[in-house]
């Protein structure tokens, strides 16, 4: 089986929609029906972009600087691996979140080490 990743896009400066805690309880129903198919690995919710720090090389030195990476109108706010037979259901997982969150999902596949 392929382990896929789903990112959750996020737009940046929203407020939290009314219906979270809705939501969430929805995202939990749902992580649990990945976990019951044995197609969950993992999930977690991120804290604000402007919490990141980078780390980018120049030249022999290692720079740090406070995040974001780039700017951007949204940001990846959380993301699930999970583990399908095929991109097609994989697919459909990501179908599903995206129906019950009301944000865009993004599907890739994560390659073998």
């Amino acid at each position: 089986m392929t382990q896929y990743l789903l990112s959750i896009y996020q737009p940046d400066d929203t407020a939290p929609p009314d219906d979270l805690d809705q939501i969430m309880s929805d995202l939990a129903a749902l992580n649990t029906e990945m976990q019951k198919a044995g197609a969950w690995v993992f999930a977690a919710g991120l804290h604000a972009p402007d919490t990141a720090t980078v780390l980018r090389r120049q030249g022999s030195e290692v720079l740090i600087t406070d995040g974001p990476y780039a700017e951007s109108k949204e940001h990846i706010g959380g993301f699930t691996v999970l583990q399908a037979a095929d991109l097609d259901e994989a697919l459909d997982w990501g179908r599903r979140m995206a129906a019950v969150i009301g944000l865009p999902i993004e599907v890739r596949p994560i390659q073998d080490s």
